[in-house]
């Protein structure tokens, strides 16, 4: 009999473990089947790797990689995934066999999730890009929820191993701190292309440090019998990769991200001048074959560190500066002035001293040049690198920087006429716009192998996975009928896939039959999950006081994480739980509102979530969401946006038509209009509505135990909190707005299916500027100036 490869895969997989799969543990199935697969292509991606350095290269430096699972996703760029789901039903195994491994949960949102679609299109594009991050032994963390308020543990991700990663001790490194030295071990992930023509995909790479001590143990200290002093260098080393973003509000909790960022940044910039000089012979050429993206501003720390190598080198301060000018771009992913990073000087100082006396003349050399030409004092104050006693990361990266860019189009005009204008002012040849995008593999390919069969049909090809564009022809099937059909079944049928995987999962039904509306991201109080909970109550009212009435079945799902130490988003978390609660005991409403949190959401869970979404919630405050990116992936597998004009929303909106999607709320314009004269309590004073729905956070209509949370979001809305204004974001003045926008939505899904269906096939069939490969092929041209491999 003659096998297939992964038929041959699979039976390789069963001689490692010595029985057949069948009876295989998962975890051992899935390390000896990946460990397999990785075998069969690393001769491949060595050949590939090979390429990266001898051409001109990018490194995407970035605190997150939110990879997901990994073993379906490479199985299905690689073109194995449906064979080898038939080679598993011939031995008696689910394809969803691997369900229960750990996603690998390297991110926190929509940035590490950004960052692992880019290197999924730039191997897709055959591109020399490769990806430098932070191996986390935890990850973010596990959530789950006790009387309805987030609980965190740690995310073992690699408690059965990880198959898919490659140790390469040879190229570990040293990193220095003052009073302390770490090694920086590489891990090496595969981040396969799209399989296409017969052709093998070409092989990115993910290089993932791990921070270890350079003692391991003291054994003076133990035999003294100082136990713990023993193992302390070792703690304190591996402290740096145990988990993302480690709660800040101490100085121990900064100096601990900080040091984070710099170990990573000096590891992967010591790892780029090392294989350079190998393939090069010298580093006077590294500004010609060398990029380096910094995804936001985390590893800005990268420039002073640049310049302390070059300058160790024997290469002057100035022209160690200039290198560094040519070689870095900045992606900047937000307007807040607060999350963009800002770091003590005495800190930076204490830690790394050398790093801070560079980023002092870094400083000093930019101050010159302002004052030589003549600069206004107000705009060389905006501008300046240090003050206040502190290090503006995003200063320090727009003047050493060659480009920067924005995410959307919205947010990047945004960044010339608000944070950055005094930088646009003075470069505005530095400024790009890169709308962010998705891959189409992980999201449509995979996640909803049903629809792609359905577009895969109507085109006669494939080609929409390698070029989504080609979806956009198929737009005229909306009118239809055979078709919407099909759509709609297609669509009932991940309805129903989700259904039962949030039955097994978070032990909870839901109804495929009602309309799923679905809101998944980080909680944030400018991604205004409270706003959705207010719409809901809202409603709940509407439908008792006989205000709404043939109100369609509503499904309503959330899936968010909060930080651990954000007791606000936390506390709205618990008010979704009690509403979600309030409203499964009320018979008036039980039957037409079901009100979901799921937990732990991540990447394996929000595969399932936008294949079976009917409305996706995108509902930030317009100027406060630099792009967004669960908005294009829910667009392309056939859900409509009920959403502001924010982000890239807005350019959704330009590509499938506002007739297709539910807009509501203030603009950037009207916001910045009213900006002076908004009064929370004015507008709460005026509609009765408004208040019978924001006086539930003390009222008694819902509890939070006594502990005072919900009490602290209503007087945040009332009265302000911290920096914020009162009502910050503008919950009040767009409820209701956005509350009649959804019931429209709503109606319109209940009253005439045929017609709604074919508003959501008109998205998916619009999505194809969404692609990340847009996006990448967008930065090969027009910021890195790099080119495609040829075949390897």
């Amino acid at each position: 009999m003659i096998m297939n490869k992964a038929q041959e895969l699979l039976r390789q997989a069963e001689k490692t473990l010595g029985v057949p799969a069948r009876e295989a543990e998962v975890h051992a199935l899935h390390n000896a089947l990946s460990g397999a697969v990785l075998a069969d292509i690393l001769p491949h991606w060595n050949d590939c790797r090979r390429a990266h350095l001898s051409t001109r290269r990018v490194c995407y430096f970035s605190m997150e990689f939110l990879v997901g699972r990994a073993v379906y996703n490479n199985l299905c760029c690689l073109g194995l995934l449906e064979d080898m789901n038939q080679a598993f039903a011939e031995e008696g195994v689910s394809p969803a066999v691997f369900e229960e491994i750990e996603d690998a949960a390297l991110g926190n949102g929509g940035l590490g999730r950004l960052a692992a679609c880019f290197l999924d299109s730039a191997a897709a594009l055959s591109l020399p890009v490769d990806g430098y991050g932070i191996r986390y032994r935890y990850g973010l963390f596990r959530q789950d929820f006790q009387d309805g308020r987030q609980t965190e543990s740690p995310d073992d991700w690699t408690a059965f191993g990880d198959p898919w990663s490659i140790r390469c001790d040879a190229d570990a490194v040293t990193v220095n701190f003052r009073g302390q030295s770490v090694k920086a071990v590489p891990y090496d992930m595969p981040v396969i292309g799209c399989a296409a023509d017969g052709k093998q995909p070409h092989i990115g790479t993910l290089r993932l440090w791990q921070a270890e001590p350079v003692q391991t143990f003291d054994f003076d200290r133990f035999n003294a019998q100082d136990y713990l002093g023993a193992a302390a260098e070792g703690i304190s080393a591996e402290d740096i990769s145990r988990c993302l973003y480690p709660n800040d509000d101490t100085r121990a909790g900064k100096a601990l991200r900080l040091k984070q960022q710099y170990f990573f940044c000096a590891a992967s910039l010591a790892d780029c001048l090392k294989k350079h000089r190998k393939v090069f012979g010298t580093l006077d050429t590294l500004a010609e074959h060398l990029a380096v993206q910094l995804n936001d501003t985390h590893p800005v720390i990268s420039i002073p560190e640049l310049i302390r190598l070059l300058t160790g080198e024997g290469y002057s301060f100035a022209d160690a500066l200039r290198t560094a000018k040519q070689v870095f771009s900045y992606t900047n992913h937000t307007i807040m002035q607060e999350a963009l990073e800002k770091w003590d000087c005495d800190l930076i100082e204490e830690l790394l001293p050398e790093i801070y006396a560079i980023i002092l003349k870094i400083s000093e050399q930019f101050l010159e040049e302002l004052y030589a030409k003549g600069h206004p004092d107000a705009a060389i104050r905006a501008m300046r690198i240090v003050k206040d006693g502190q290090v503006h990361m995003a200063n320090l990266a727009m003047y050493a920087g060659r480009y920067v860019n924005g995410v959307a189009v919205i947010h990047t005009e945004l960044l010339k006429s608000t944070v950055l204008k005094e930088w646009y002012a003075l470069a505005p040849e530095k400024f790009q716009n890169k709308t962010n995008g998705i891959t189409q593999r992980r999201w449509l390919a995979l996640c909803n192998p049903e629809l792609t069969a359905l577009f895969r049909d109507l085109a006669g090809t494939d080609a929409f996975l390698s070029d989504l564009t080609a979806l956009s022809p198929l737009a005229r099937f909306a009118d239809d009928s055979a078709v919407m059909e099909r759509f709609r079944a297609v669509k009932r049928q991940k309805k129903q896939q989700l259904a039962d995987f949030v039955l097994r999962h978070d032990g909870i039904r839901i109804d495929p039959d009602t309309c799923f509306d679905i809101q998944i991201k980080r909680l944030h109080e400018y991604k205004r999950q409270l706003l959705n909970a207010f719409s809901i109550l809202w409603i709940r009212f509407g439908i008792k006081d006989g205000s709404i009435s043939g109100f369609a079945p509503t499904t309503f799902l959330f899936g968010a994480k909060s930080a651990p130490g954000y007791r606000r988003a936390k506390a709205i978390i618990k008010y979704i739980s009690e509403i979600a609660k309030l409203i499964a005991e009320d018979p008036d409403v039980r039957d037409l509102i079901k009100v979901v949190f799921v937990k732990n959401y991540n990447v394996s869970y929000a595969e399932k979530l936008v294949a079976a979404c009917d409305i996706s919630e995108q509902i930030s405050t317009a100027g406060t969401e630099a792009s967004g990116t669960g908005n294009m992936k829910m667009m392309l597998n056939g859900a409509v946006t009920l959403g502001t004009m924010d982000g890239a929303n807005i350019e959704i909106v330009n590509a499938a038509g506002r007739e297709n999607n539910y807009i509501f709320g203030a603009t950037v314009e009207e916001i910045a209009a009213m900006k002076d004269s908004y009064s929370a309590r004015a507008a709460m004073s005026a509609d009765p509505r408004i208040a019978r729905v924001v006086k539930t956070l003390i009222d008694g209509t819902v509890s939070d135990g006594g502990t005072g949370e919900f009490r602290e979001l209503y007087f945040a809305l009332m009265d302000g909190a911290s920096w914020h204004q009162p009502d910050h974001y503008y919950l009040l003045h767009d409820l209701p707005d956005y509350a009649e926008t959804k019931l429209r939505a709503l109606t319109e899904y209940g009253s005439d299916p045929a017609g709604f269906a074919a508003k959501q096939w008109r998205n998916a069939c619009a999505a194809g500027p969404f692609s990340s490969d847009r996006t990448i092929r967008q930065y090969a041209e027009e910021c890195w100036h790099i080119a495609e491999i040829p075949q390897v």
